[in-house]
């Protein structure tokens, strides 16, 4: 197969599998409490794997902002935090070698560019945007409560099991 049709294919399974993941957080109510906690933003780790996932999670992201009704200051900075945090995980992680030692790359690092671009910029935007009651740094407490379970938890997880099956989902792009 082309290789440009797979990333695009690629790219565009994982914005879809972001927004049914965002839909079924919010339908459990799982996305609206003090820490929330998406199923998609364990996505957020996919660029560890593939430079396709960076456009396809800003994609998703974005529709699945404006699927659930989020207001333009969100759609806009919500997404930018996650293409952000994407383009983070990729630099980190995503050309990194194994490690000599233990012939494993340091998945730990996966989550953590979408864990830190979140935490800063999405308390900003509930503040602001959305006006809602506490400071900055509460917000950033519970944001990044959110995404420590979603990206660091949940992500690492499915980091774990994607490994065992890279050749076949993600041939060498």
């Amino acid at each position: 197969m082309n290789k440009k049709v797979l990333s695009l294919v690629h790219a565009a399974v994982i914005a879809a599998l972001y927004v049914v993941l965002t839909q079924l957080a919010n339908s459990l109510g799982l996305a609206s409490h003090a820490i929330q906690v998406r199923f998609s933003e364990a996505l957020t780790i996919l660029p560890f794997f593939t430079p396709a996932a960076i456009p396809g999670l800003f994609v998703g992201c974005l529709l699945a902002n404006l699927l659930t009704g989020a207001i333009p200051w969100d759609i806009l900075f919500g997404s930018l935090a996650t293409l952000l945090g994407a383009l983070g995980t990729y630099l980190l992680c995503g050309r990194a070698k194994p490690d000599r030692q233990t012939g494993t790359v340091k998945i730990f690092l996966a989550p953590l560019p979408p864990i830190i671009a979140n935490t800063i910029i999405v308390p900003f935007v509930l503040a602001y945007a959305y006006k809602f009651e506490g400071g900055i740094p509460y917000f950033m407490l519970t944001v990044g409560i959110g995404e420590i379970i979603s990206c660091g938890v949940l992500g690492i997880c499915l980091l774990k099991i994607l490994q065992k099956y890279r050749k076949h989902i993600f041939p060498q792009d």
